[in-house]
């Protein structure tokens, strides 16, 4: 049942790391049509309701919209009812993905997977006069890319929070980038945001849930680890490279 609670704003201290990361990478400006990648999973939930809430209140006019790349299994409805509540555009593109990954024998379908929705919805959106594809990507989701390209390609990077495809000409944004998931969690239950659970039969049988499994661990140990990584990936001069 939808609620008022969908018309309320996210809290504060949320709002306050979502607008210091458009902030600091400039990922919003006057006259954006931005596409919001929705799978109905929590983070990009979170990341439409954000937007939707900015577009009403900022000075700087942007116009919103959002798609969802439905996989088989996957119940769309209630992405489609919260979008009619709050007047965003919508639409919905179904495509094998699943069968796609198991015809490979795909060994990352994680990664496979979410390369080919990306590619989905960028090509969508530069047809579509889209110029910004803002994708839910977490705090969380670039430390566990960094410890990925760490360990499995022995490169110390994670993906930007702002980056262009050249392809297509879309910028994609990641306006959670600074926000973390326990955060994220606490507010979509307060809100009571239609999350859909995913049919994919790969969750949780990943490299990449290897890795948030072993970040845990360290967490313990180190609590402020995702702000050293942050600081990190940030701050990461041409003179402490190796590079001759």
């Amino acid at each position: 049942m939808f609620t008022q609670k969908f018309h309320e704003p996210i809290n504060h201290s949320l709002r306050r790391r979502i607008g210091k990361a458009i902030s600091q990478w400039q990922m919003i400006s006057e006259g954006d049509k931005i596409l919001v990648g929705l799978s109905g999973g929590k983070d990009s939930l979170i990341l439409l309701h954000a937007l939707h809430d900015l577009q009403k209140r900022s000075p700087v006019r942007f116009s919103l919209s959002a798609f969802t790349v439905k996989i088989s299994g996957l119940e769309t409805k209630p992405l489609e009812e919260y979008c009619m509540t709050q007047n965003i555009p919508y639409t919905v593109a179904e495509h094998d993905i699943i069968g796609i990954i198991r015809a490979r024998n795909e060994k990352s379908p994680c990664s496979f997977c979410a390369n080919m929705r990306r590619g989905i919805i960028s090509s969508w959106a530069s047809e579509n006069g889209c110029n910004k594809l803002a994708l839910g990507h977490t705090l969380d989701d670039a430390v566990e890319t960094f410890f990925m390209n760490l360990l499995h390609s022995g490169r110390a990077k994670s993906f930007q929070p702002k980056s262009l495809m050249t392809r297509t000409g879309v910028t994609v944004i990641r306006p959670l980038i600074l926000s973390t998931e326990s955060a994220i969690i606490d507010e979509v239950k307060r809100l009571g945001l239609p999350v859909i659970s995913s049919p994919c039969p790969f969750a949780g049988h990943t490299e990449r849930q290897r890795i948030r499994e072993y970040i845990a661990g360290l967490r313990k140990d180190i609590p402020d680890l995702y702000g050293k990584i942050l600081h990190a990936l940030q701050n990461l001069t041409e003179s402490e490279s190796w590079k001759l």
